[in-house]
């Protein structure tokens, strides 16, 4: 019993010691420049956010914060690296659902797993997809859409901005959900995927609204619906994908910063007060809403729960449609 009780001792005495250096680490945190690594280019919409939210979460820690760009491969290449990192606060990851969710769903047991090598810190924006055709194909709405494919089978294709990323599994949920067939037509990136639509190469394609819209409003291509579970702030006038008559469809995009697993508590929670601080002004919230992006600030733990169930739906959805990491 008295050997018993020593044991019990010292765990307290441990346990008390790791709490009083967590609350010591709070305390001196941050005490040196801090990483904020982006995986993609510089001066596309992820790194534009990153920049928006930087500026202001400097000031808020009193300490410099600077963007690292490290493109690659989708964003794995920047989101390995991060993930390689001292788990000590001072690397960090912006990332969106690609890098986060969609790629570790393609590529899952090939190269990392966000959610056993990262510590989600704060999620950042949501944005939605958008379902548009080509302008002279005859599908006015989603259900004219469902309805034509039915009897088409086989005939016709939708677009994708590359293979295995999010506008790619889009297109393959609408498939599931509406039990349609369309021929994947995968392209290089972006401009090329919205040329193809345009220019009627192929009859539909899932893309960010703040990309598309633009053309919907030029009358280039036509929008059927968002894939948001309410109407989008940049297009009111364009009814969801579920008012459209396909229950739950919703296709998110985010971002959100996450740290190596490991960063302590303490850290991950001052990082989190310190990024929801920087996204109140209303400034700021007009700058991401030009880019097609709402504010969505929670807690370090909700960010980690939504992580989880975004990453489950997109495993689903690459398991039962046998997509394979290219």
């Amino acid at each position: 019993m008295l050997a018993l009780r020593h044991v019990l001792c010292a765990l307290l005495l441990i346990g008390a010691a790791a709490g009083a250096a967590g609350r010591v680490e709070a305390q001196t945190y941050p005490d040196r420049l801090i990483r904020m690594v982006v995986p993609f280019p510089a001066g596309g919409p992820i790194d534009i956010t990153a920049r928006l939210v930087v500026q202001r979460l400097g000031p808020i820690l009193g300490q410099t914060v600077i963007i690292e760009n490290r493109g690659g491969a989708g964003g794995a290449l920047g989101t390995k690296a991060a993930a390689a990192a001292e788990p000590d606060g001072y690397t960090l990851l912006f990332g969106n659902a690609s890098a986060l969710v969609v790629g570790p769903a393609v590529y899952r047991f090939r190269d990392y797993d966000t959610l056993k090598q990262f510590t989600p810190v704060a999620k950042v924006t949501e944005g939605y997809e958008v379902l548009v055709v080509a302008p002279g194909f005859p599908a006015k709405n989603v259900q004219e859409l469902v309805a034509y494919a039915k009897a088409n089978p086989g005939r016709l294709n939708f677009g994708s901005m590359g293979y295995g990323n999010l506008t790619h599994l889009a297109g393959e949920l609408f498939k599931l959900q509406t039990g349609t067939d369309f021929t994947h037509v995968p392209y290089k990136g972006s401009p090329e995927a919205v040329a193809g639509i345009v220019a009627g190469e192929v009859h539909m394609l899932f893309g960010e609204v703040a990309g598309l819209l633009p053309l919907v409003r030029e009358g280039k291509i036509r929008g059927l619906g968002v894939a948001s579970a309410s109407r989008n702030a940049l297009a009111p006038e364009l009814p969801t994908m579920i008012e459209g008559g396909i229950p739950d469809f919703v296709a998110l995009t985010f971002t959100g910063v996450v740290a190596p697993a490991g960063t302590p508590a303490s850290i991950v929670n001052k990082l989190n007060a310190a990024i929801n601080e920087s996204l109140k002004p209303p400034e700021i919230v007009a700058a991401l809403g030009k880019l097609g992006a709402e504010v969505r600030t929670g807690s370090a733990s909700e960010f980690g729960t939504f992580l989880a169930k975004e990453r489950d739906k997109w495993v689903d959805v690459v398991t039962r449609t046998g997509i394979k990491a290219e």
